[in-house]
């Protein structure tokens, strides 16, 4: 069993290619995951709707203009966190996955805390973020981190719309 100390969390791209094909497994199992969840399961990733597909065959070029935090063990991606370049002071954290295997280890608090020191270094002045209403433990995790509800800016039913002043 690895030790929670074994994971670093670092800041993508600019890692080894091994590691893109380790994002594109993670937003894979994000994603699948999300649909299974909302009642509209497929059987893989080809089942998908297209927005997400492109994510998964190229995040790279995906969230270019993004920072893409993945926590490794030691080769291994094991979680990942999108934050979203600053527009008009605001940055949105998305994408937030931990494997199952290796949570209850803190990793999603790290990727969480280390997007908002991002944001905090880039001078946003709050960081916002949307969750299904069914996922209570990331609702949970959130708040721990200073983040409330708000009013939503997404109309999809379920989600539950968060922001942290900075």
């Amino acid at each position: 069993m690895t030790d929670q100390r074994e994971v670093s969390i670092v800041r993508w791209p600019g890692q080894a290619p091994s590691v893109q094909g380790g994002l594109s497994e993670l937003l894979a199992a994000y994603h699948l995951q999300t649909q299974a969840e909302k009642g509209e399961a497929v059987a893989g990733v080809d089942g998908l709707p297209d927005r997400y597909r492109v994510e998964i065959a190229d995040p790279q070029a995906v969230f270019v203009d993004d920072v893409v935090l993945l926590a490794l063990s030691g080769d291994t991606s094991v979680g990942c966190l999108v934050v979203t370049a600053s527009v008009d002071g605001r940055s949105e954290v998305k994408r937030l996955w931990t494997d199952p295997a290796f949570r209850g280890r803190g990793i999603a608090s790290s990727l969480v805390s280390a997007a908002l020191v991002h944001a905090a270094e880039g001078g946003v002045s709050v960081v916002r973020l949307s969750v299904w209403k069914w996922r209570a433990g990331a609702i949970a995790l959130y708040e721990r981190l200073g983040f409330t509800v708000t009013e939503s800016w997404d109309e999809r039913d379920q989600l539950v719309c968060m922001e942290r002043a900075m």
